[in-house]
């Protein structure tokens, strides 16, 4: 058993989970708000630079110095993985589809994990974990399909780029587990931020911003890179630091309880049975994969 799995939470920590789990949850509803007037591309290249530059004064006060030199090509791969493609296809997402469902999809990720660690790094798939990925195949398709009966056909690009997104996180942190020790956690986050900018700047000149954008729409997008993206990750990494990566994962099942309480109380989302019965057996199935869920048959 690792060090990470034997830390316990005590009242701080869950109050940093919660407080984790809700400005991640409110990233949904600050895209929701002001995508329509950046449009996807500027909203992302606004948000990755605010947080590149909210990290690196972080890093100035930490007195963590970042040496790109000769990994630059590893923290490029990783900012379009990690941020840059899976930030501009949730925008694009978010601007037909509501926070809640958004937030469901996010979640999603160890699924897209769990599967694509077994295809392609040849990963077992033990019973649970085939278990779980069943679970989170049929909560997906309620959350699709009956979304898609509502919104249309226009809008099956938005659910497709939804479900993509998660996918590119999970692919971003398989690609860190096959290099290990090449940055510390923040050095990872910082890093990548960065060579995100530099991966979303020439496609602002393709996709300017559509309107001028309003006070509201400045805010939205300015928590959006302080808030939800630089000190939810100083947050993160502080929460890893005291309770191991195992349990600061747990933030995983509460952001979709979030992203659907901002979208119903700030933007009047309705919360139908299909966000509960798909984003509930979401949630059942990234615990079995996880292996925080195991039913008393499966154990051995």
């Amino acid at each position: 058993m690792t060090t990470s799995s034997t830390n316990h939470m005590n009242a701080a920590s869950i109050v940093r989970l919660f407080l984790l789990a809700a400005i991640w949850g409110a990233s949904f509803l600050f895209m929701r708000v002001s995508v329509q007037a950046f449009g996807p591309v500027a909203l992302i290249m606004f948000r990755v630079a605010i947080a590149a530059v909210f990290l690196w004064l972080a890093s100035r006060w930490l007195k963590r110095d970042l040496k790109l030199g000769m990994q630059w090509r590893y923290f490029l791969t990783l900012g379009c993985l990690n941020s840059a493609f899976p930030f501009i296809l949730f925008a694009y997402a978010a601007q037909s589809l509501p926070a809640s469902l958004l937030s469901i999809l996010n979640a999603t990720s160890p699924l897209f994990g769990a599967a694509i660690g077994a295809l392609w790094l040849r990963i077992p798939l033990t019973l649970p974990v085939g278990l779980g990925l069943a679970f989170g195949l049929a909560g997906v398709t309620v959350l699709v399909g009956q979304t898609a009966l509502l919104v249309g056909d226009r809008d099956w690009l938005a659910l497709a780029a939804g479900l993509v997104a998660p996918a590119s996180y999970s692919v971003a942190s398989l690609y860190t587990k096959a290099h290990p020790g090449r940055a510390t956690p923040f050095d990872n986050a910082h890093g990548s931020m960065w060579m995100a900018v530099l991966a979303v700047l020439p496609l602002v000149f393709l996709a300017p911003i559509r309107a001028a954008p309003n006070a509201g729409d400045w805010a939205a997008v300015a928590l959006l890179g302080t808030v939800c993206t630089g000190a939810a990750y100083l947050l993160y990494f502080r929460l890893i630091d005291e309770v191991g990566s195992t349990r600061a994962l747990s933030v995983t099942f509460l952001i979709p309880v979030f992203g659907v309480l901002w979208g119903a109380l700030f933007l009047d989302e309705a919360v139908g049975w299909h966000t509960l019965l798909g984003g509930a057996l979401v949630l059942m199935g990234i615990a079995m994969t996880a292996g925080v869920l195991r039913l008393p048959a499966l154990r051995k």
